[in-house]
This record gives structure tokens, sequence and C-alpha cells, in this order.
């Protein structure tokens, strides 16, 4: 996992700032904090809170008064951004994990507004997650705005803003708070790619069939009939 330290010790990862050089990256410049993040465009990078300084609580403020996603990262917001598309393959997804989690009762499913601290201060939004009742105290429903949890499989369509870096440190950070699968999906190329670790991959060509695994055992889904939503138009 990436620690981080905000030179002047105005902020460190987990509210310590003797974190050493051999096991904490110093962030001095823009240059070092957009490297982090992953190269995500400057104009989802949040400036207030100042970058060091956001809490969860400035996730959910800015989620009620502007109705914008922030993930935040090492007290950094930062917007998450979703297409029209995009959010179309989400629903299809998230509405074909649902049908089959649901009839077998395994656990929850989420969307895109899905917000969760997947670990310290560690905020994520995966476009469709699944989380198995082992992972919810008592089996019950989490009731927090923004709870504690890491999903058990991750799904995440790929927009024109994410750029390879940004989904590089999102894969480190869900491996390493526990999540199980990882789902990448492609619109432009039509293809997926399949993480069971951040070094186990598996990439789908368009004739592709995503695999619940040992996740969801026996949930298939043929690459072409989910995107076979983005071809759909009204009668003639």
């Amino acid at each position: 996992m990436h620690r981080l330290e905000w030179e002047r010790g105005r902020f460190s990862e987990y509210g310590d700032v003797m974190a050493t050089a051999a096991d904490s990256t110093t962030i001095r410049t823009l240059a070092d904090l957009l490297e982090r993040l992953g190269g995500v465009p400057l104009d989802r990078i949040r400036l207030h809170p100042a970058p060091g300084t956001a809490t969860i609580n400035d996730v959910i403020m800015v989620q009620e008064k502007e109705g914008t996603l922030c993930e935040l990262v090492e007290g950094v917001l930062v917007e998450k951004t979703v297409g029209y598309n995009e959010s179309r393959l989400a629903v299809v997804l998230g509405g074909l994990l649902h049908a089959f989690v649901a009839s077998r009762n395994l656990g929850l499913v989420t969307g895109a507004d899905g917000t969760m601290e997947i670990m310290p201060d560690l905020v994520r939004i995966p476009d469709v997650a699944f989380t198995d009742w082992d992972r919810l105290p008592g089996g019950e429903p989490p009731t927090s705005p923004v709870p504690r949890l890491a999903p058990t499989l991750a799904v995440e369509v790929l927009s024109i803003s994410n750029t390879p870096g940004e989904m590089e440190v999102k894969r480190e950070d869900y491996f390493d708070a526990g999540v199980v699968l990882v789902w990448e999906i492609d619109p432009r190329t039509r293809t997926a790619v399949v993480y069971s670790s951040v070094t186990d991959v598996i990439k789908l060509a368009a004739d592709g069939v995503l695999d619940g695994g040992t996740v969801l055992p026996g949930f298939r889904l043929p690459l072409n009939e989910l995107f076979a939503e983005l071809d759909r138009k009204g009668p003639a």
C-alpha cells in the first residue's frame, strides 16, 4: 500500500508525520501529487479543501451540495466522471449482477454512486460493486453514506478521463483493501480485463465471457451481450 507524507508534516496517511523516507512518498510539488494520483486530468483534482486536508465529511458535503461524486485519496478530493455510454453499461451490468445475486441472496450490489471507505481515509467509488454478506456485520446493509467497506468485486467502466496510471493505482488500492476480483470494462474497444490480483490478469476480447469465478460461481456474461446495449436503437 502507498504511504503518503505531505511536506512540513501537514498530513500523512495514518496521521503519523514520522513516516520515514523508506516507507513513504513525500509530496513536495504538484508533479509529485499528480504522479501519486496516477496522472488524472487536472480538472478533476479539487483545490478546496486544500490537497492533503480533505476528509470523508468533505466527500459527503460535496455530493450533497453539488451532486458531484468525489473519491478521497490521501486527503485529496478527486472528482469521479462517468460518461453517458459508460453509465449505460454500468446500469446493464449492475442489473444483471443484481438479478443473479438477489435471486440467491448472496449479498448486495451497488452502482456508480456507491461510495465506500475501503481503507481508513481512502474513499473509492466503483461503477458497480458486489459485496457478500460475510463482509457486512450481522448481514445488515450499512446505513452510513460512506460505509467503511471493501467490496468483494469492484467493476470500473473506463471513461476517457481515466488514465492508465489512475487505474493502476485504483487496482492496488482495491487489492490492498481486500477486494477479491476487479473487472475493467472498456466500451471504446469493447474488451475487458479481469484481475484476481495486481499481477493475475486475464484479457478478454470482444467475444470473451465475464466469469464470476469463485466470487460469483455460475455468473457468466458474454461481452457481446453487454456491449449490445451500445448498439440498441429505437424503432425505425
